[in-house]
């Protein structure tokens, strides 16, 4: 009867953590996310041997460690999952300034692996991206302070988010890491707009970036070339989205078959921000509508679950961990079929990373325990809460 009222499901006493979670977490998204790593180990078979054998690796060596830090990715995942609201909470925040700390560090550090953006710290033995795991601790600290801000006598925290939004993008922005720093700005944006802001600011702050990107596109010309290139009606066929764009026209809907495919060999980046040509060339647009839906159905459930919530913080985190991960796919899969500007950005579970892959269990991993059903008490102590 409760379920039936409360849409949720009650707390048995003394009933142990495993069952509880298994109860209470959104299987679906769980077995989605699952489907996610397969097909990218599926597509890293065929995207990374190309790129072993021009590096004189073992033709499986990108696989292997693929397998490696997803094990770690899913193994955080279902850690995270399992956590309380107010436990992720306090996770996030110290992440936060754990990985704020570290891109703080990377001008002196820090490498750019030859690709002009400073955004890794090398260990010889791997690499670690510091903005793939800021943005996970940033969701859950800014929501935090929008939903201590609408307490009796509670701290501006809308206006202390816009000022650490505002920070981030800015240290971002200097890598150059437009793409992350866009994505940062979009998170924060739904969470304020969740939150109950003004249209009046949101107009302002899309005025502000808007004439950040014009001075951007003026003074950098790593972020002139990208947007020049996006604009111009001709495709140079010897430029990555060149490649991408003619393996899309040769999958068309079937594929030109299993291991057949070409562009894995003239793409450097087709194992990571690239991935999705592969698919789209060896498996065709069947599998690449495969690999959307399962991302719209882990965004959408997740938000639909959310609407039930009565908690202002977890609506907000999950909010905005569930559009963050959403637009990453969207804007990786937009960039190969040349509907968005080059981004550098990975395709989450998909695509090729350690940092990547790790960071991606973690922000489904709070999703999915942000999304897990749990008594929400009666509507009149909701409305009556802080009289």
């Amino acid at each position: 009867m409760t379920e039936m009222v409360y849409g949720t499901a009650p707390v048995r006493a003394g009933e142990p953590i495993l069952p509880r979670w298994w109860r209470t977490i959104d299987k679906w998204a769980v077995s989605a996310i699952l489907l996610l790593f397969g097909v990218g180990l599926l597509l890293g078979l065929a995207a990374s041997p190309p790129l072993a054998a021009r590096n004189g690796l073992d033709p499986f060596y990108y696989v292997n460690r693929q397998m490696f830090f997803g094990g770690i990715a899913i193994a955080a995942m279902f850690i995270v999952s399992m956590m309380s609201p107010e436990m992720v909470r306090r996770a996030g925040v110290i992440g936060f300034f754990g990985a704020f700390l570290a891109l703080a560090l990377l001008p002196f550090f820090g490498t750019d692996f030859g690709k002009g953006a400073i955004r890794w710290f090398s260990f010889g033995f791997a690499s670690v991206q510091p903005s793939e795991f800021l943005k996970p601790g940033f969701v859950i600290l800014c929501a935090w302070l929008m939903a201590a801000g609408q307490d009796p006598n509670g701290p501006p925290g809308k206006t202390m988010s816009l000022l650490i939004a505002g920070t981030v993008v800015g240290m971002l922005a200097m890598q150059p890491d437009f793409g992350q720093a866009a994505l940062i700005l979009f998170a924060w944006g739904v969470m304020y707009f969740v939150a109950g802001a003004p249209m009046t600011l949101l107009l302002i702050v899309a005025g502000i970036v808007g004439f950040g990107g014009t001075v951007a596109y003026e003074g950098s010309e790593h972020f002139a070339r990208r947007i020049d290139g996006f604009l111009t009606a001709e495709i140079d066929p010897r430029t990555q989205i060149g490649y991408a764009t003619n393996a899309i026209q040769q999958g068309g809907f079937f594929g030109v078959g299993v291991g057949e495919g070409e562009v894995k060999w003239s793409l450097p980046d087709a194992h990571t921000d690239f991935i999705i040509a592969v698919a789209a060339e060896e498996y065709g647009l069947i599998l690449v509508l495969c690999i959307i839906g399962l991302f719209c159905l882990i965004t959408v459930r997740s938000l639909f679950r959310l609407t039930r919530e009565r908690d202002m913080f977890t609506r907000l985190a999950g909010t905005g961990l569930a559009c963050l991960f959403g637009v990453q796919a969207m804007i990786n899969v937009g960039v190969a079929v040349r509907m968005l500007p080059a981004k550098g950005m990975t395709l989450p579970f998909v695509s090729y990373g350690g940092s990547s892959l790790i960071a991606g269990g973690i922000v489904v991993g709070a999703l999915l325990a942000f999304t897990r059903t749990r008594p929400q008490g009666r509507i009149g102590d909701i409305l009556t809460k802080g009289r």
